[in-house]
């Protein structure tokens, strides 16, 4: 017969393992040879809720390193503003944080 104790470690582990398979995802915008640093930066603070600051240094790993992760959540939450950024003419998908 299981306890208590025995019943809420098993609980416990089950949590953390639901946990563990849940993956981040992430929005990243890739570099393009079109848009605008001040398009780039306008659509973040539109669609990504970022602060100018924020959206200004993303704009500049976009262009310096090719790509930036510019939102984090479930796929669920990222898909709509994925969907926008890319009606606005940006290269973006959605990928899995590791």
């Amino acid at each position: 017969m299981k306890s208590n104790l025995d019943t809420e470690l098993d609980v416990l582990e089950l949590t953390e393992t639901v946990v563990q398979e849940v993956k981040q995802k992430s929005i990243v915008v890739y570099n393009d040879d079109v848009n605008t640093f001040d398009f780039v930066i306008e659509t973040l603070m539109k669609y990504c809720g970022h602060e100018p600051e924020q959206a200004m240094q993303c704009t500049y790993l976009i262009h310096y390193k090719g790509n930036c992760a510019v939102k984090n959540g479930s796929y669920k939450q990222l898909k709509p503003i994925c969907e926008a950024i890319l009606e606005k003419g940006l290269t973006a998908r959605i990928e899995t944080i590791n």
